[in-house]
């Protein structure tokens, strides 16, 4: 998923990218308006953040050049101008969303990751190597053997596989699936682990859920010890 960021603050802007980066998105900036159009018009973006107070033109201004083409991309407006008639102002603008600052990253991260939702369809069927989760009826095979999963021990192995190949960290197992902050004291993320590579894993000699260093855990086929990959292959 790319993203862009149109913030002429360049401190805001920074702190945007990294913490998208460190969630796994492609990020780009732009520090006006001019910039941030000619951005749209050369790459395909799945979302755009735009700040209203920009030093060229009005953010509103660019937000209509941005729906005046024949696609465009959810819109996600983070501006300091926090009254109703502002949001109001923005969504009947065209914005899909609209945040006031200052605000938290993990609320920014969550209404981005709600946007990028939208529209897209999510496959069915999940298989990692011989295990298939079916999403729809909510079960998990291996090798054509049912697996019992509680709830969350199946929303966690659906969040994994849809990521598969890619390290998650338990911050974003817990945001996803506990829909709440985490506090980096909890070792919530670990159990339910456990308990999932007792059901998946254990009874089997490719091992599917793997522990990457230093981040968190990654789905992926193969591997003998599920243990410890190197923290390079996290993205």
């Amino acid at each position: 998923m790319r993203i862009l960021v149109i913030e002429d603050e360049k401190r805001i802007a920074e702190f945007v990218a990294r913490g998208l980066d460190s969630a796994g998105y492609a990020v780009d900036s732009a520090g006006d308006g001019a910039a941030a159009l000619e951005m749209v018009h050369a790459a395909d973006y799945d979302l755009i953040l735009l700040d209203l107070m920009l030093p060229d033109m009005d953010g509103l201004s660019v937000l209509e050049k941005i729906r005046a083409q024949p696609t465009s991309p959810p819109v996600l407006i983070l501006s300091a101008l926090g009254a109703v008639d502002d949001r109001v102002k923005g969504l009947e603008h065209g914005a899909d969303d609209y945040l006031s600052k200052p605000f938290s990253f993990t609320e920014l991260l969550a209404r981005v990751r709600a946007l990028l939702r939208r529209g897209q369809p999510l496959p069915e069927r999940l298989q990692v190597g011989d295990l298939v989760l079916d999403c729809i009826r909510r079960k998990v095979t291996r090798g054509g053997e049912a697996i019992e999963l509680a709830p969350k021990e199946f929303s966690i192995l659906e969040y994994l596989m849809r990521n598969s190949g890619r390290a998650l960290s338990r911050m974003l197992i817990v945001e996803h699936v506990w829909e709440m902050d985490y506090d980096g004291l909890t070792n919530i993320v670990d159990v339910y682990i456990r308990h999932l590579r007792a059901k998946v894993d254990d009874r089997w000699p490719e091992k599917i859920i793997h522990t990457v260093r230093r981040v968190g855990y990654m789905v992926k086929a193969g591997g003998e010890s599920g243990e410890d990959l190197a923290e390079e292959t996290a993205e």
